[in-house]
């Protein structure tokens, strides 16, 4: 089936590629349309690869994280659009410092809102993808992408709310990408020792904090798409300034991660359609026909 169409929220430029990517390189390549929205250019991301480490690519990094952003989405198959939010930085410290002013975690959430229910209503999405409420991890920006993408999906569909954002269009299903999942690094931990060979998460997975939870348990969907895992890998080393070859993304061969875990998931946030958990597929209970679905539609 094909014809339907999904958008994935993200907070930076390469956190589509680690999150929910071969999800989207299958659907693309099915025939969907695909589309990533980075909420802000990822300016103040620090500099992750020592070969990018350079003092010309500090000099102009946000035209950096724009070209690597594109070479992504084309690796991807995807569609993209920048909304504009500039970097919040990932604060550290005791006491935390303040937030940079003019920083997407300082936006007003109608207003960053707003600029996403205008995508939302171009684009037309059935399905979107963004993070749950701790963000993935808690990054200001991810909590504040979790936020404005649950204000929007609620907002899209309604013509009483941004009337000057786009004819309403009401997006069926969001789901909460769930990428850390204790159970899939401990699954290649076992394997590893199993070969007698040294694992390279026995000391992450001792000081897992009791406070990150059971994320598996909250999974209702889960998507198999270890045949794109490369395609995954290929548009994350586009990000050159916050990958490193050599880093922990690429820990574990394509091979066992294909055979072990072969797919990606997903958390229903909330739905419009009936469908039944668990789920293998996040356009179950939709169909190519279903095009009319605003509140002013469902009003006439």
């Amino acid at each position: 089936m094909g014809g339907l169409r999904l958008m994935a929220v993200h907070a930076h430029p390469d956190d589509e590629s680690s999150k929910g990517a071969a999800t989207m390189a299958r659907y693309a390549k099915e025939g969907h349309d695909v589309m990533v929205v980075s909420l802000t250019g990822g300016e103040r991301g620090d500099i992750l690869n020592p070969a990018m480490d350079t003092p010309g690519v500090h000099q102009r990094i946000s035209e950096v994280r724009k070209e690597e952003m594109a070479r992504a989405a084309e690796i991807l198959g995807v569609q993209h659009r920048w909304l504009g939010f500039v970097d919040s930085g990932l604060p550290e410290g005791d006491p935390l410092p303040p937030l940079p002013e003019g920083c997407f975690a300082l936006v007003p959430v109608d207003v960053a809102s707003e600029a996403l229910v205008k995508v939302i209503r171009e684009f037309r999405p059935h399905v979107m993808i963004t993070y749950d409420e701790n963000g993935g991890y808690p990054h200001p920006d991810h909590i504040m992408c979790h936020k404005v993408s649950m204000a929007a999906f609620e907002a899209a569909g309604d013509p009483e709310q941004f009337p000057d954002a786009g004819e309403p269009w009401e997006p069926l299903k969001i789901y909460y990408v769930h990428g850390f999942l204790r159970d899939r690094i401990q699954i290649f931990q076992d394997d590893f020792e199993s070969r007698g060979e040294p694992s390279p998460f026995r000391e992450w997975l001792k000081s897992w904090k009791p406070r990150q939870g059971d994320i598996m348990g909250r999974v209702t969907t889960q998507i198999t798409c270890g045949e794109y895992f490369p395609v995954r890998d290929e548009a994350l080393r586009a990000h050159a300034t916050q990958v490193d070859p050599n880093g922990p993304f690429f820990l574990v061969p394509l091979e066992m991660q294909q055979r072990l875990w072969p797919t990606e998931e997903f958390e229903l946030a909330a739905t419009r359609v009936k469908t039944a958990i668990p789920e293998t597929d996040l356009f179950t209970g939709i169909s190519s026909g279903d095009e009319t679905t605003s509140k002013e539609n469902e009003r006439s």
